[in-house]
């Protein structure tokens, strides 16, 4: 499980987290919704190691996280999937997911990796030897998610995977984080999509200008009014 207790980021003397706790028990998908500037790409980028926090603890199987880099965090088990996709435009597909696995030696694991991305995402194989900057952004999001797996993550990060793409794809990139959820792997999902976010959460919480302000289930926050309000377009 991943523990985050009162944690503090502050950028140039504003505080982007004000004392934050969450947790994300394994096996689940934790949503964190809120608006744009609340805090929650700072929260992720905390958690891999990307910024350090100026108070506070993170830890995940009861070891904390903060202090180390973000390749020791990456070998611990945990990923991010970045705000928009990060693909490496000038490589192929199938390079992007070598890279993916770039801290693994064992071959024959990995190319069973790469057979698992290519049936969860069989357009990336179609496109195996395709550039990736050449790919339309929801192929992008396909590939930012198959990279990340070739690490083998016990907690996957997904910042905004639904962000530029089309309703459809949305709908896909959904249905691929339940599978990839139910095949054993815990999501902690920032997403401003938040009816889509919620739907499949076990566990969702609201961040407002750097502190949790809500918690509940998914279908609990689904139907709270403040939050139908707030962000799903309706009226209380």
């Amino acid at each position: 499980m991943l523990k985050v207790r009162d944690l503090v980021v502050s950028y140039g003397g504003i505080e982007a987290l004000k004392g934050i706790s969450l947790d994300v028990p394994d096996g689940q998908i934790v949503t964190l919704i809120g608006a744009n500037g609340a805090g929650k790409s700072t929260l992720l980028r905390s958690i891999i190691g990307l910024v350090k926090p100026a108070g506070g603890s993170i830890t995940y199987s009861e070891e904390e996280l903060i202090g180390l880099n973000s390749q020791k965090i990456v070998e611990k088990g945990l990923t991010l999937v970045p705000e928009g996709r990060r693909v490496f435009p000038n490589l192929t597909v199938a390079e992007n997911l070598q890279i993916g696995a770039y801290m693994r030696n064992d071959k024959d694991g990995i190319a069973a990796d790469i057979a698992r991305v290519y049936e969860l995402f069989p357009r990336l194989q179609e496109r195996s030897w395709q550039m990736a900057g050449t790919l339309s952004g929801g192929e992008q999001q396909m590939l930012a998610v198959g990279r990340a797996l070739m690490s083998r993550p016990k907690l996957m990060m997904m910042d905004e995977p639904s962000l530029g793409l089309a309703p459809l794809v949305i709908k896909d990139i959904f249905g691929i984080i339940e599978r990839i959820n139910k095949q054993g792997v815990t999501i902690l999902l920032i997403e401003q999509n938040a009816n889509m976010a919620l739907k499949v959460a076990h566990l969702a919480y609201v961040l407002e200008t750097g502190r949790i302000t809500m918690t509940g289930t998914g279908k609990e926050l689904l139907e709270n009014p403040e939050i139908k309000a707030a962000y799903l377009g309706k009226k209380k």
